[in-house]
């Protein structure tokens, strides 16, 4: 075999790519940016190579998910290269990969630009907070870096439900356990309903997928535990929706109610790339749950949440478009680029005629 995964990974981490693709027909891509480069310094693999290099991360058990499955979720580490989250699946009769770098250091809030109000919910004892945004804003990133502040500064129980899992965490003041979906457990909503008989004081659950994981997760939060995830919703209105959606007619009302109990913020991020185009800015938005919110959940008025967050900014609440509009300001992000990630483009571009 003329390619070894560890050169390709060499090249990648030296250009700083995000993630790596490797498929049949293709030399190996990598995305640096945000855009897809080709990596002319290797050939272009056939159905063997992918195969091979498929191979040389798996182990027996996975290559039987893989074979069942046609597809295969895990992480793996290079040394000294770094971490790795794969997804080897089959396309054509023919392996392909998309493996996404993981920092094996958690990143601390003021290196990932958090917002302070977000940064300070790690103090809280119980309810929901949600963080959501695409795939690749960095959510798992700034979790990681919320629950390391709860290991730094609480004595917590923390119990961690991923798939797979990103970053290791150490036992510091607090004791961190960190289960793998797929691995360690059948299922989020199986470790989660399992987790509560753990004892634990903190539970991050890495994706509300299914109607049985939300519905645990609400569970868990009102019975005096504190719950964080994702969702890959863009906006606090459409989070909370997506989240009732997902509920039959009958008890969508029920949910609501317990929601507006339970829920403490909604952040919602994504990564905009920058004006010199070397990088990507992050734009936040945060809601945090406070009278005015939790009423409006109450009575199906989500729609109005923006309006909350535009009247309460000094308790560090901010709406995506505003937070798009400051990068803009700052010169961090161009007019063409604001619009495009704006929740309201058409509003925006009036706004920054």
């Amino acid at each position: 075999m003329s390619i070894k995964i560890s050169d390709v990974l060499m090249v990648a981490k030296q250009a700083k790519a995000s993630d790596v693709h490797l498929t049949v027909s293709l030399p190996p891509m990598m995305r640096v940016n945000g855009h897809l480069v080709r990596m002319e310094q290797f050939p272009v693999l056939t159905p063997d190579d992918t195969l091979e290099l498929m191979l040389s991360i798996t182990n027996d058990h996975q290559r039987e998910i893989f074979n069942s499955k046609g597809e295969l979720d895990m992480s793996f580490a290079v040394d000294p290269i770094g971490r790795y989250r794969v997804n080897a699946f089959r396309q054509r009769g023919s392996v392909a990969m998309a493996m996404r770098t993981v920092n094996t250091v958690v990143p601390n809030p003021e290196q990932l630009g958090l917002p302070q109000a977000f940064v300070d919910l790690y103090t809280r004892k119980r309810g929901l907070i949600l963080v959501t945004g695409p795939t690749g804003s960095g959510k798992s990133t700034s979790l990681a870096s919320v629950i390391n502040m709860v290991n730094e500064h609480r004595d917590a129980h923390i119990i961690t439900l991923e798939d797979p899992i990103e970053y290791l965490h150490l036992h510091k003041t607090s004791m961190v356990n960190q289960r793998e979906i797929g691995f360690d457990s059948m299922s989020y909503a199986a470790a989660l309903r399992a987790a509560l008989r753990e004892d634990p004081d903190v539970i991050l659950v890495g994706e509300m997928r299914d109607f049985e994981t939300i519905s645990v997760a609400i569970t868990a939060a009102e019975t005096g535990h504190l719950v964080l995830s994702t969702l890959h919703t863009i906006g606090a209105a459409s989070t909370v929706d997506r989240i009732i959606d997902v509920f039959p007619p009958h008890q969508q009302q029920q949910i609501r109610v317990q929601l507006a109990n339970v829920l403490e913020a909604v952040i919602s991020q994504q990564l905009i790339p920058t004006a010199d185009g070397n990088g990507r800015a992050a734009a936040f938005e945060v809601m945090i749950a406070n009278s005015a919110v939790r009423a409006l959940i109450r009575e199906g008025k989500s729609h109005q949440l923006l309006s909350v967050m535009q009247t309460n900014r000094k308790l560090g609440m901010i709406a995506m478009d505003e937070a798009i509009t400051a990068l803009f300001q700052e010169g961090k992000i161009t007019r063409d680029m604001a619009i495009q990630y704006a929740v309201d483009p058409d509003g925006l571009a009036q706004k920054l005629r």
